[in-house]
C-alpha cells in the first residue's frame, strides 16, 4: 500500500510514466495495478462493530471468540484485518476498563431468574482492606452468598457462583458493573459454558443494579458499620455472615436472609 502511494505521488509530481515510477520504487506494474477481490463481508463487519461497541474493552482475539460462538465461520486473521481497518482497536487509558452500555431490564418474574453481583469494601483494625462479594437474587431480594477476603479475582467469583449453581439452580442472567473481576475472561468463559447471559450496567450508573445496591446500603448500615473487625477470620464470623444464622439476622434486622459462602 505504501509503495503504491509512492508510485502515484512520483507520477503526479514529476510527470513520469507508471513504468518508470514503478522502476524507481521497485514495485511491479502488475502489483501496482492489482485490486483486491476479497468479499467485504458486510454482515460480519456489522456484527463485529456491534460486539466491539457492546464489549468496549475486548480486543480482536476475544471478539473473534464471540463471533465463533455465534456461528460465524471466519478465521482470526480476517477478524484482525476488519478490526484493524475499521479502527476498532482498544484505546489505552489510565482509567479503569469499562465495557458496553447496558440496556434497562424488565423486573424479574421468578426465583433464580436473575442474580446481581457487587463488591463492598471495609477496613480491618490493622488497616488492611477487605472485600465482600455479595450475590443477590433479584426476585426474592435474598442475599445468596457473601464471600470475604482481602482479594477476590475473577476466578474466585466463578468459584462462588459454581457453588451456588450446584446447591440452588442456574440463573438466566447475571447483572454486574464493569469491574475487572466481572469483565475478565474467567467469568465470561464460565457463563458461556453454563448458558448464562452477562448483563453489564452503564458505567457510573449503579442505580441500574439497584437490587444489590439496596442490599449493600442496608447491610453496611446494619452490619459493617456496627462492628470493628480485628482480623479476616473475625470478619467472617460477624453476625450476618455466618451460615445458618437466619434467626439471628432477623433479630438484627439485617435484610434478605444473608447466608455466607466461606472460602
Amino acid at each position: 500500500m505504501a509503495q503504491r502511494t509512492a508510485v502515484r505521488a512520483i507520477q503526479a509530481k514529476f510527470w513520469l510514466s507508471e513504468r518508470r515510477a514503478c522502476g524507481l520504487v521497485g514495485l511491479g506494474r502488475s502489483t501496482c495495478r492489482y485490486e483486491t477481490r476479497r468479499a467485504e463481508w458486510p454482515a460480519l463487519r456489522e456484527r463485529l462493530h456491534a460486539l466491539a461497541a457492546e464489549r468496549r474493552r475486548f480486543g480482536y482475539r476475544r471478539l473473534y471468540i464471540l463471533l465463533r460462538r455465534e456461528g460465524y465461520r471466519v478465521n482470526l486473521k480476517r477478524v484482525y484485518r476488519l478490526y484493524r481497518d475499521d479502527g476498532l482497536a482498544v484505546r489505552r487509558r489510565r482509567r479503569r476498563r469499562r465495557v458496553a452500555r447496558g440496556t434497562p431490564l424488565a423486573g424479574p418474574t421468578r426465583i433464580n431468574e436473575r442474580w446481581s453481583l457487587d463488591f463492598l469494601l471495609d477496613t480491618l483494625e490493622d488497616g488492611r482492606r477487605v472485600r465482600l462479594l455479595a450475590v443477590v437474587d433479584d426476585f426474592t431480594r435474598a442475599c445468596l452468598a457473601i464471600e470475604v477476603d482481602t482479594s477476590i479475582g475473577g476466578r474466585r467469583v466463578v468459584e462462588v457462583l459454581q457453588r451456588l449453581v450446584e446447591t440452588r439452580a442456574r440463573p438466566a442472567v447475571l447483572i454486574t458493573d464493569n469491574g475487572p473481576e466481572f469483565v475478565g475472561r474467567a467469568l465470561d468463559a464460565w457463563a458461556y459454558a453454563q448458558g448464562i447471559r452477562l448483563h453489564f450496567i452503564e458505567p457510573g450508573k449503579p442505580n441500574q443494579n439497584a437490587y444489590v445496591e439496596s442490599f449493600n446500603g442496608r447491610f453496611r448500615d446494619e452490619c459493617l458499620n456496627e462492628h470493628w473487625f480485628l482480623s479476616l477470620a473475625h470478619t467472617r464470623q460477624a453476625p450476618g455472615l455466618q451460615c445458618g444464622s437466619a434467626s439471628q439476622l432477623s433479630r438484627q434486622r439485617v435484610p434478605h436472609g444473608v447466608r455466607a459462602v466461606h472460602s
